[in-house]
């Protein structure tokens, strides 16, 4: 590493900044900036729902709506770029196959857990007693998944229809397919892998001016949710969604600071220091690859050598959805049934554990989780009406259902690389600041061969 990256980003802060730049007094750290939209949100949302402000409604959508936006019109070529490079990445890492094999398992391993945790909680609270609802209530989606259209969807029928419709999972195959065919093809690749790299970088730089704005967006996105669903469509769904935020709550600050202290053997308060600006930005962005920069940027922080993290975050951004795909199709399947009267034995439960473990690429890392959902109950035979049930509610539970999803991101690649011996554990006990305070100024650390044990 070089003197100048060895420099921390502390030290530059305590650097004389010219005059053009914010005393460091007064800026407001990202956190405090999410906090102050989300209450000023829920105000706006309150105000303009109790006093019926058709115009703050409105200005309220176009805020959100924007934001996000403005999140997916990155989405795609942020996915296949940074999985092409992430997997060529992976040459500069000794016992790569080992490291991607041990990702892919501990993946399954806590995707596991989340589902057994959805199932027992929708078991022990019946979600879909007393609600009020009948089968009347619900209707079929446009479109609906199963299995057939999953493994073939995976295959696109061209290179540009998967960008233009944002087919992810596809996206996710092609650059798959481009990054095994660079390494195959060695030093005569070298061109597009520079050029790859240098988009992939535009392209980070580029969403990171977005995720500066995520205080705006969240204002507009949390005040929308308050002024159009309101809190008489929240106390119908009040169990549902009482299931969801309580199964996503165990995963996020149970089961991951246990395996992180017992696996990893790191303190998870540390965990949660390093990594809690992704999940407050997935928290209001509803969208793991919208977050996938920070996402990264905080794992490598938290000790995770760039190498492996270049690999395992945009993989588990797309295919690592413990909130969308366990916790959240267990506790619904369970609410549908229930609505519709129909019973559920043992096979039903471990196909809804089959499917969440197997099929949670399907999420595709964007806001919802309605693909997922239709996968499992077309699975069980429940009538897929069902899903319109649970659509209008669906944006209150998607913030920690994808802020679940983006912890479990960032806690994986812990464990593995704490099993693996490559994790820094002293970088890992100092990292507590913020990814957005000072990226701009931080200097990126030079390419380094990551050892592996044997």
């Amino acid at each position: 590493m070089s003197a100048k990256s060895s420099v921390s980003p502390a030290s530059e802060a305590e650097q004389p900044k010219s005059g053009s730049r914010i005393p460091k007094f007064l800026k407001v750290p990202f956190w405090a900036q999410i906090l102050g939209g989300l209450v000023l949100g829920v105000l706006l949302g309150w105000l303009a729902r109790s006093q019926d402000v058709s115009w703050l409604v409105t200005t309220l959508d176009k805020v959100g709506s924007t934001f996000i936006g403005l999140l997916k019109l990155a989405v795609a070529p942020l996915v296949f770029f940074a999985i092409l490079v992430s997997i060529t990445n992976l040459r500069k890492v000794n016992n790569a196959a080992r490291l991607a094999s041990q990702t892919l398992v501990w993946f399954m391993i806590t995707s596991l857990i989340a589902v057994v945790i959805g199932l027992t909680i929708g078991l022990i609270t019946n979600p879909g007693a007393g609600t009020g609802l009948t089968p009347k209530d619900g209707a079929k989606p446009d479109e609906a998944g199963s299995w057939i259209d999953f493994l073939t969807g995976i295959i696109p029928t061209d290179v540009i229809t998967p960008f233009t419709e944002l087919n992810v999972l596809q996206i996710v195959f092609m650059a798959a397919v481009a990054g095994v065919a660079v390494l195959k093809i060695g030093d005569k690749a070298q061109p597009i892998l520079d050029l790859s790299e240098s988009v992939l970088a535009l392209l980070q730089k580029a969403l990171w001016w977005v995720i500066k704005l995520s205080p705006i967006g969240t204002i507009g996105l949390i005040g929308f949710a308050i002024a159009d669903y309101g809190w008489d469509l929240i106390s119908k769904y009040a169990t549902f969604t009482a299931d969801i935020y309580i199964g996503c709550a165990i995963v996020m600050f149970g089961v991951y600071p246990l395996l992180l202290s017992t696996v990893a053997k790191v303190n998870p308060l540390q965990f949660f220091k390093g990594a809690w600006p992704a999940i407050q930005l997935a928290f209001v962005s509803r969208s793991s690859v919208g977050t996938m920069p920070v996402t990264q940027k905080v794992t490598e922080r938290l000790g995770v050598p760039k190498e492996y993290t270049s690999f395992a975050v945009p993989f588990g951004a797309t295919t690592k959805m413990d909130g969308c795909a366990a916790i959240y199709p267990a506790i619904a399947a369970i609410f549908v049934a229930q609505i519709f009267d129909v019973q559920m034995g043992i096979k039903e439960y471990l196909l809804i554990a089959f499917v969440s473990v197997v099929g949670s690429a399907a999420t595709a890392g964007l806001t919802g989780a309605t693909v997922m959902l239709t996968l499992t109950l077309s699975t069980l035979g429940l009538p897929m009406e069902g899903v319109g049930l649970l659509l209008a509610i669906d944006p209150v539970l998607d913030m920690m259902r994808t802020a679940t999803n983006v912890a479990g991101q960032v806690a994986t690649p812990l464990i593995v690389a704490a099993r693996e011996n490559i994790l820094d554990r002293d970088k890992y006990a100092k990292a507590t600041s913020s990814p957005l305070d000072g990226y701009d100024e931080e200097p990126a650390d030079e390419p380094q061969a990551v050892p592996v044990a044997a």
